[in-house]
């Protein structure tokens, strides 16, 4: 994995074998992060990211100047992973690290964030009700975004907060704002 862009570019990390994480591509990455810029701020934005996985997106947050994130996964090696390239980028400051099924993580609201990164497995089986706790229960900040990876077979075009999705390849994005999308 690496860095595209920001103060981290051009750093890299790897994904030990046997690591079960599906990480972000590129390509993906890259238009999620220009997205943000296109509309939003992201400099000493405070981001969640669930389903940390390798850390991928939440990284590259950093590099462009997010000033925390929150790394929420239910694997310990996967945390474990996360916190060992946040050493390696000496960055830790800037991280925190939960060890926690994210239904049961969401379930205590501490704080609200700026930006919420989620990449579920696919065949995740509380997506919709996942989206309603998030969006429902004061998670984002007044103009922050829930930004969803999901499979092509979820479509959440018609969702009252639903701002914007594109397909890429089998991964498609989908970004929800707070307030339904039309009272703006």
């Amino acid at each position: 994995m690496r860095i595209i862009t920001g103060k981290l570019k051009g750093r890299r990390f790897s994904i030990p074998k046997g690591l079960d994480v599906r990480p972000t591509t590129d390509r993906t990455k890259e238009s999620i992060f220009n997205k943000i810029v296109a509309y939003k701020y992201l400099e000493n934005s405070v981001i969640l990211d669930l389903f940390g996985g390798s850390g991928n997106l939440g990284f590259e947050a950093i590099s462009r100047g997010a000033k925390q994130v929150t790394f929420v996964d239910i694997k310990p090696e996967n945390i474990k992973l996360i916190e060992k390239v946040a050493a390696d980028f000496e960055i830790e400051k800037n991280i925190r690290t939960v060890v926690s099924d994210v239904q049961q993580f969401l379930e205590n609201r501490t704080m609200s964030y700026d930006f919420i990164f989620c990449d579920p497995p696919y065949w995740y089986e509380w997506m919709d009700e996942m989206i309603a706790e998030i969006i429902d229960n004061d998670w984002l900040n007044e103009d922050g975004w829930f930004i969803l990876e999901h499979d092509k077979y979820h479509n959440y075009e018609k969702h009252p907060h639903h701002f914007f999705s594109k397909a890429y390849g089998r991964t498609t994005v989908s970004i929800f704002e707070k307030h339904p999308v039309d009272s703006k």
